[in-house]
């Protein structure tokens, strides 16, 4: 790697032989050794990327898609420019594009498609030169901002510079996805070149794989906004888990070992098989493995710019459809519970092997292109009491990926990570070959659909406890969204929340009264339950919707719920909550919820000290059965706090019902005199009417500002 001392310059410099750049410290106090160093991190990166398409063999092979499910290689060539281009501006360090019609081409590339989601509008593509040429503008574009540009250490998620280490590290990514692709080309395609030439030794048998234990413990992840590296957002965040003890293979699984999968008839028998696993084997008729071509002469295996004869030691490389296949068929073959580590126990693997992020020396490790452009025996680098721990090819778990407690989205790219909430995108842990920067870095989360094929293998490990990952869910049905928003999201306007000032106000009012049980009528997402349970012994939250519920329910679970906020037209915004950051952690034990009818409690629903109905009365389908009848439940001398807007509507309730808001006897009949006359038999008035404040977050900019009515009541 060349010194600080190295005169800079925009041109291409010559491709590094060795340790291409890890990813640098963002903390650097001096801005001079700062800018020299991201300057020198962004002129690698740009001169690899770009010799990497030396390794086409002619312009065709710019336009001829590899695969169908992906676009061609020309686009890749302009995307990554186009992302500073896009990026830049939305940080202001640039305010204007460098060319609306190339940068319209090359903006989108999440085009990681499935099987039945084909791709088949035809693009106008530029030529190479213009590409070229483009990429030349975007790279005297960066290098000026980064020699010019002010700039305060450090470099965080604020930061507007954190757009081009962003850039910077979204090439690296694509680096990577690139060269899969290209390995996914004819061979008529491609051609050997400088820089990109596999490892020579192709090794000798593969060792015998055996289990070895991983002793259990506590694993925590996750980085801190703080952090000296660059990071993208699902790195952000805090996790930790007990795991409990388990064996991992001493191996990656080598080609090999994957063999007998094959000649066991593996692919033709579907018993191992995923319901998702079988559909993919349907359409893609796949026999072994992607890169595996069978001659007449035997097996060889397709690399990047040829093929050679199956290096039978290396690790095999397959999709996690495949991986999971495998794994089922040994478990059935053994009788052990073998599967595919989860991401915590591949973290409790990584500490017990006792491993730590690149420096700058050369890795131990087949990582961050140290040693040459493929893979290499499963047995070179021993971590610990195992090999390949990291490098030599990404490692699938069996841990959809989902976010941290904490998760926030890069207002610059909000779309890095969400849409993988789904599900249906795995974690790979571990890196490969060609994994750099960010990517080598034991915090990184690079997640892919379960058929995506990347320089990805895998280890097996053998447990009885289930592969369990959190949640990985948004709400995102509106209404959902805006009551979760609307009991544990911000305030706003200055108007404090809801919910919490009800209970507030509740709590108050019980002055030196028993506090043993509160209910909690028509709690909805139950806010106002968990803040009742600060003052309470036990508290009850009743809801007629279960939807309404759950929502309480997840926090008491898992302690946090996620939902998307709507901002405008079709963006959103991803919100998360945990009880933690209200405060409330600790109430969970004094919490439950239940469905029920206001209308007609269940006879347990009784003897309680505080019954709070906030904004509920003018949503019943029968109020006064349930303003008469309500004492039931209340004891002597307990508090009924009853709070509404008094929005009488005939979708709620019909006309007939309503107990307030019209003309009787010729005279305004108000909601609080139908309170009066139906609550005076059992309770007494003893503070209000007040008027409570709130307000519901529709969009970004628009609101709804309401006042909701509160009186408290004290039975008799």
């Amino acid at each position: 790697m060349p010194s600080s001392a190295t005169p800079l310059s925009s041109a291409p410099a010559p491709l590094q032989s060795a340790r291409f750049m890890r990813t640098p410290n963002l903390v650097e106090p001096d801005t001079n050794r700062l800018r020299a160093s991201i300057r020198q991190y962004f002129l690698e990166t740009c001169d690899r990327y770009e010799s990497l398409f030396q390794c086409l063999a002619d312009d065709e092979a710019y336009f001829v898609k590899p695969i169908a499910l992906r676009h061609p290689l020309i686009f890749y060539f302009g995307h990554t420019a186009t992302f500073f281009v896009n990026k830049l501006l939305l940080t202001r360090l640039i305010d204007q594009r460098l060319d609306q019609r190339l940068e319209s081409i090359f903006a989108v590339g999440v085009d990681e498609m499935s099987w039945d989601d084909l791709d088949e509008h035809n693009y106008a593509w530029p030529t190479i030169a213009e590409v070229r040429a483009y990429r030349h503008k975007v790279r005297r574009l960066v290098c000026d901002l980064i020699d010019h540009a002010p700039l305060q250490s450090p470099i965080d998620w604020q930061n507007p510079w954190w757009a081009i280490i962003m850039g910077i590290e979204h090439e690296r990514i694509h680096l990577e996805t690139s060269s899969v692709l290209i390995r996914q080309h004819a061979l008529k395609y491609v051609q050997p070149a400088a820089g990109w030439e596999p490892q020579p030794d192709a090794g000798d048998a593969a060792p015998d794989n055996e289990p070895v234990r991983v002793p259990g413990g506590t694993v925590q992840i996750g980085k801190a906004f703080s952090d000296p590296q660059y990071g993208w957002d699902n790195e952000y965040g805090s996790h930790s888990a007990d795991v409990e003890s388990f064996q991992a293979s001493r191996y990656l699984v080598s080609n090999q070992e994957f063999l007998a999968f094959v000649e066991a008839g593996g692919y033709r028998n579907h018993r191992d098989w995923t319901e998702e696993g079988r559909q993919w084997l349907a359409f893609s008729g796949a026999e072994h493995p992607t890169f595996w071509v069978k001659k007449t002469q035997g097996w060889a295996l397709r690399l990047m710019t040829g093929e050679i004869p199956m290096p039978w030691s290396w690790p095999v490389e397959v999709n996690y459809l495949e991986a999971k296949a495998f794994c089922n068929w040994k478990a059935a073959e053994t009788g052990q519970p073998v599967r595919l580590p989860t991401e915590d126990e591949w973290y409790r693997l990584y500490d017990a092997a006792g491993l730590r992020d690149p420096d700058d020396q050369a890795c131990a490790a087949n990582l961050h292109l140290d040693h040459g452009a493929s893979s290499c025996p499963v047995n070179r680098y021993a971590h610990g009491d195992w090999f390949d721990v990291v490098g030599n090819v990404w490692q699938w778990t069996e841990t959809p990926t989902y976010p941290f407690n904490g998760f926030d989205v890069h207002p610059i790219y909000d779309d890095f990570t969400t849409p993988t909430f789904d599900g249906r995108h795995n974690l790979m842990k571990g890196g490969s070959w060609i994994a750099c920067g960010n990517e080598a870095v034991r915090a990184s989360r690079y997640a892919f659909r379960r058929h995506f094929f990347q320089h990805a293998g895998f280890r097996y490990v053998i447990s009885h406890a289930p592969a369990e990952a959190p949640a990985a869910y948004y709400e995102t049905d509106k209404l959902m969204s805006e009551y979760a928003e609307f009991h544990y999201g911000d305030s706003y306007f200055g108007v404090q929340n809801f919910s919490q000032a009800l209970a507030q106000h509740a709590i108050a009012a019980m002055a030196d009264r028993p506090r043993r049980r509160a209910l909690d009528l028509g709690c909805a997402s139950g806010r106002a339950t968990f803040e009742l349970a600060r003052a309470f012994d036990q508290v009850t939250g009743v809801d007629f919707s279960a939807r309404f519920i759950n929502q309480g329910v997840q926090l008491i679970q898992s302690g946090q719920l996620r939902y998307t906020l709507a901002d405008e037209g079709e963006l959103v915004s991803y919100k998360a909550r945990s009880l933690a950051d209200l405060g409330l952690q600790d109430t969970t034990g004094r919490v439950e919820f239940y469905q029920g009818d206001a209308c007609n409690l269940k006879p347990q629903f009784t003897q309680y000290d505080l019954i709070l109905a906030a904004n509920l009365i003018d949503r019943l389908y029968d109020p006064a059965r349930f303003l008469d009848q309500i004492h039931e439940r209340v004891v002597s001398g307990g508090l009924l706090v009853i709070a509404s807007p008094y929005t009488w509507l005939e979708e709620h309730t019909p006309r007939q019902a309503w107990i307030g808001g019209f003309k009787k006897d010729a005279e305004n009949y108000t909601t609080l005199d139908g309170l009066q006359d139906h609550l005076g038999a059992h309770f007494r008035l003893v503070s209000g009417p007040t008027d409570v404040p709130f307000v519901i977050r529709e969009t970004r900019r628009k609101f709804q500002h309401t006042l909701s009515e509160m009186t408290i009541w004290e039975r008799r």
